[in-house]
C-alpha cells in the first residue's frame, strides 16, 4: 500500500501507538490501514457416488484441477460463497453441507474454507474460470495435477471420512508451495 483510502497522502509502515504489528498509517489523517488474511471458500461437490473437479482457466495454476473454490465476497456466508464459486466454475447449484477442513495458508496471508456439498443436479459445464469441469470417482482423481495444498489436503480428508462413515473437521497451516 503506497496510499491513504481516506485522504489520497502517502502511507508509512510502522508500528503504531497502542499496537504490536507494523500497519499502513497515515500521518496526514491518521488512518491505521490493517491488511487481513483473504478466506477462500469452497466444496467438494457429490452426486452419485463422484465428485465435481474444476480445471482451472486462469492463474494461478492455469490448466490443474481443483474443486470449485475462491475469494469470499462482502455480504455472503461461507456457505453463500462456496455455492456462487460452485456456479462461477461449474454452472452447477449445490447444497452446502458441513465444513471439512480449514486450511491456514499463511504464506500468502490466506484461509481457506471446504465444505462438503450435495449437487442438484446433474448438469453442468466449464464457464470462464474453468477448462474443464468433470465428475469423477475417488479412484480418479488426478493427484498429480491438482492446482493447490490445501485442495489435495481437503480431499485426502473428505476421502477418509467417508470411508469412516464420518463428518469430521481438519485444521491444518500448509507451508507447501508449488513451483
Amino acid at each position: 500500500m503506497n496510499f491513504c483510502s481516506q485522504c489520497g497522502s502517502p502511507v508509512e509502515r510502522k508500528v503504531p501507538p497502542g499496537d504490536n504489528l507494523p500497519r499502513y498509517v497515515c500521518d496526514n489523517c491518521g488512518t491505521i490501514h490493517y491488511t487481513n488474511p483473504k478466506l477462500v471458500v469452497g466444496c467438494v461437490p457429490e452426486f452419485a457416488g463422484r465428485i465435481l473437479l474444476c480445471k482451472r482457466a486462469i492463474e494461478p495454476r492455469l490448466g490443474y484441477w481443483t474443486v470449485p473454490a475462491g475469494f469470499m465476497e462482502n455480504g455472503e456466508t461461507l456457505q453463500q460463497a462456496a455455492a456462487r464459486e460452485t456456479r462461477e466454475e461449474s454452472m452447477n447449484d449445490v447444497e452446502v453441507g458441513s465444513l471439512i477442513s480449514v486450511v491456514h495458508v499463511t504464506h500468502t496471508q490466506q484461509v481457506h474454507v471446504f465444505f462438503r456439498a450435495r449437487m442438484l443436479h446433474d448438469r453442468f459445464g466449464p464457464t470462464s474460470e474453468s477448462l474443464e469441469v468433470k465428475l469423477v470417482t475417488l479412484a480418479q482423481i488426478p493427484w498429480n495435477d491438482l492446482a493447490f495444498p490445501s485442495t489435495e489436503f481437503t480431499l485426502r480428508r473428505y476421502i477418509e471420512d467417508r470411508a469412516a462413515g464420518s463428518d469430521r473437521h481438519h485444521f491444518v497451516e500448509l507451508e507447501r508451495r508449488f513451483s
